[in-house]
């Protein structure tokens, strides 16, 4: 386990060995988990208004142009060691396989400020393989854009240190962040979760959204997030479907 306690308390580990990932292997159509990016969409309090506006405008002119302001960290997106770990990789120097894959998804009910221990993720099936991607359904998603959103459950260090343990390469949920929910950090937070995945190279995806139809199922998943220069975190068109049944 990581010092807790201390500034980038945990450091960067380097890549985790995951095995290599087969393309393919879903079936149906896919399934888009990615809430709508608009200026009103849920955020961080400490994260400034986004602003999405047309710059350039028909018919005033031969074409349409829109210019976007927003944190990295807005929507639907992964975030990078980077985000957390000052020696950790920044998102342009992530292995795409790291981003897409095989996982599974996990219908884990949770009321407002719960822990998802580790026992959750035991007794959760279909069971977890080596290199797989996590994704959470909790249910939490129905609440985005109501300050219900914000009283979101989360995990455990000992859960954070369990995907870790188990092989995940990236864990996504369907609220705000894996750690304790903004309003109710004590002083001195130090974000246990974010260090001991980050560290060890499992990616943290948060805000994703229609879990349910894949709940309990292995699936295909991409996270398709943008390759951003010296970023620490990037959003992403989140997209899953169920592995074929043979």
């Amino acid at each position: 386990m990581c010092d807790h306690g201390k500034a980038d308390f945990c450091g960067w580990k380097g890549w985790s060995q995951v095995p290599t990932p087969e393309a393919g292997g879903g079936s149906g159509p896919w399934i888009d988990l990615t809430h709508r990016l608009t200026e009103e969409l849920s955020r961080a309090s400490v994260f400034p208004q986004p602003r999405i506006r047309q710059i350039v405008k028909m018919p005033e002119s031969p074409l349409n142009v829109t210019e976007i302001h927003m944190v990295a960290h807005h929507g639907t997106h992964v975030d990078a060691p980077r985000h957390f770990l000052s020696d950790g990789p920044c998102f342009d120097e992530i292995p795409l396989e790291r981003l897409y894959g095989p996982g599974v998804v996990w219908r884990i009910e949770k009321g407002p400020l719960e822990l998802i221990e580790p026992a959750d993720f035991e007794a959760a099936r279909p069971l977890v393989q080596p290199g797989d991607i996590v994704l959470l359904d909790t249910g939490w998603a129905q609440h985005v854009n109501t300050e219900y959103y914000e009283d979101h459950p989360s995990l455990s260090a000992a859960a954070a240190q369990w995907l870790v343990d188990h092989g995940v390469k990236l864990l996504g949920v369907d609220f705000s962040t894996p750690d304790l929910t903004i309003h109710k950090r004590p002083v001195g937070f130090d974000w246990p979760v974010h260090h001991i995945l980050l560290a060890h190279g499992v990616l943290v995806a948060e805000h994703v959204t229609n879990l349910r139809a894949l709940a309990n199922q292995r699936a295909e998943i991409l996270f398709l997030a943008l390759p951003l220069a010296g970023s620490d975190g990037a959003p992403a068109r989140a997209l899953a479907r169920p592995f074929a049944v043979a």
